[in-house]
C-alpha cells in the first residue's frame, strides 16, 4: 500500500523544482511513499499564515519568521524527539550560518533548513570587472545608470534591516524600539539615495524581477541588496549569468545581512506523521541537498552542499562567494506577531525611501508599532 504525502511550497524553480525532483528520487528510496507538491505564490510564501495552509497537507516549505506563531498555536509537529535526533545534531553542525536555529522556538525544532539565503549583491562579470565593495562605489556605478535594487515593501524593509545591522545598529536591539532616531535616519537616508539612483519602477520590484532584468541585455550590471538565487548563476537559466558577492560594506563591514531561506516542516494535522517526518529529514540530508535537490533548482541549506566543488562549479561559485555573508547574517525577532509587524512597516519604508514620507515621522511610527506588536521583545 502506498502512502501519499501532500506538500506545499513556493512558486519558483528553487522552491518547487527542487522538492519535485527530490520526490521523484524518493520513490527509489521508499517505493511505498509518494510525495506530491503544489505551490503558492512568493507573496503568499512570505505573507500567508500557516494556519491557512496546514489543512490537507503533510509537508510545508515555510519562512522562518512564522515559526513562533505556528509552534505556539500547534500548527506544526516538533521534529526533535521523533526518532531522528542524531540526524538533528548533524544538521545543526552543518547549518549555513544561523539557518538551522532560525527554526527553533521554545527549546524545540519546528523545521529543517532545506534552503539557505540572505541578502547579497548580484553582478554581471561580462559588464563590469568586479562588484563594488563600498557604498561610494555603488553610487558611482549608479550614476552611470548601471544599478538596480528591489524596493517592493518587503524588500525595502529587508534592505533597511541589512543596512542598519551592517552599520552596527541592528533593528529591535532595544525593547520596544525598531531603530533609534539617529540610526534609523542614517539607514533610511542611504536607501533614499539608492532609490533616487535607480529606475523609479524598482520600488515595485522583487529580487526575482531584478535578477531577470540584470540577466537581460547589456545596460544593468549590479544590484547591491537582494536575496540571492543560485539559479541565475547557472548556465542556460537565462540569457546571461549572474555572479553573486557580499553586500557593500557598512561601518562594521559586510555583516548583518538579513537572513532569508526556507525550511521544511510537518503539519500538525497530518495523518501520516512518521512518513512526513522521515521525508523531511531525508530532504535536508547532505547527499540529497548536494545532489538531486540542487540539481532540481534548489538552493541548499546544508553546508556540505555549500562546500561542494560540484555545486560551486555549476553555480559559478555562488556558494563560496556568499558564504561569509550567510555566516554573519541578522536574524529577525522570534515573536509570534513579528510577521504582522513586518507587513505593517514595509509599505511605510518604501514610501519613505521614495521620498513621499518624512523620515523622522516614519521612525516614530515604526517605534510605536514595534512597542504595540512585539511588547518588549528584542533580537
Amino acid at each position: 500500500m502506498t502512502t501519499v504525502l501532500h506538500g506545499t511550497t513556493w512558486e519558483h524553480e528553487r522552491g518547487y523544482g527542487s522538492v519535485v525532483a527530490a520526490a521523484e528520487a524518493y520513490r527509489r528510496v521508499r517505493p511505498d511513499v509518494e510525495v506530491i507538491w503544489q505551490y503558492r505564490s512568493l507573496l503568499d510564501f512570505g505573507d500567508k499564515g500557516l494556519d491557512q495552509l496546514v489543512d490537507g497537507v503533510d509537508l510545508l516549505v515555510i519562512d522562518h519568521p512564522h515559526i513562533p506563531f505556528a509552534a505556539e498555536d500547534g500548527f506544526l509537529l516538533p521534529l526533535d524527539g521523533a526518532g531522528h535526533d542524531d540526524e538533528l545534531d548533524v544538521l545543526n553542525e552543518l547549518s549555513v550560518g544561523p539557518s538551522h536555529r532560525s527554526y527553533q522556538h521554545l527549546g524545540r525544532q519546528w523545521g529543517l533548513a532545506s534552503d539557505a539565503a540572505a541578502q547579497v549583491a548580484a553582478w554581471r562579470p561580462d559588464l563590469i570587472d568586479a562588484p563594488p565593495c563600498t557604498w561610494d562605489d555603488v553610487f558611482a556605478l549608479a550614476d552611470e545608470g548601471r544599478v538596480l535594487w528591489p524596493g517592493k515593501p518587503v524588500d525595502a524593509y529587508s534592505s533597511l534591516l541589512t543596512v542598519a545591522a551592517s552599520h552596527g545598529a541592528p533593528a529591535f536591539s532595544e525593547p520596544d524600539v525598531f531603530l533609534t532616531r539617529e540610526d534609523g535616519r542614517a539607514a533610511l537616508e542611504l536607501l533614499r539615495r539608492l532609490a533616487a539612483a535607480v529606475p523609479p519602477d524598482n520600488l515595485s520590484l522583487n529580487p526575482i524581477q531584478v535578477a531577470d532584468l540584470l540577466t537581460d541585455g547589456e545596460r544593468f550590471a549590479y544590484s547591491p541588496l537582494l536575496f540571492g538565487y543560485t539559479n541565475y548563476s547557472r548556465r542556460g537559466f537565462r540569457q546571461h549569468r549572474l555572479a553573486y558577492s557580499g553586500i557593500p560594506a557598512g561601518s562594521h563591514g559586510m555583516r548583518g545581512s538579513l537572513l532569508g531561506g526556507a525550511g521544511v516542516a510537518v503539519s500538525a494535522r497530518t495523518m501520516n506523521a512518521q512518513a512526513a517526518i522521515d521525508h523531511a529529514f531525508w530532504l535536508a540530508s547532505a547527499p540529497v541537498q548536494e545532489g538531486v535537490y540542487f540539481d532540481g533548482g534548489g538552493q541548499p541549506g546544508n553546508a556540505i552542499a555549500w562546500d561542494s566543488g560540484r555545486t560551486n562549479e555549476i553555480a559559478w561559485d555562488f556558494f563560496r562567494a556568499t558564504r561569509a555573508t550567510l555566516e554573519s547574517a541578522y536574524v529577525r525577532p522570534r515573536h509570534r506577531n513579528y510577521p504582522e509587524l513586518q507587513n505593517e512597516l514595509g509599505a511605510m519604508i518604501t514610501e519613505t525611501v521614495a521620498g513621499t514620507r518624512d523620515i523622522d515621522d516614519t521612525i516614530d511610527r515604526c517605534n510605536l508599532l514595534t512597542a504595540r506588536v512585539l511588547d518588549g521583545v528584542t533580537c
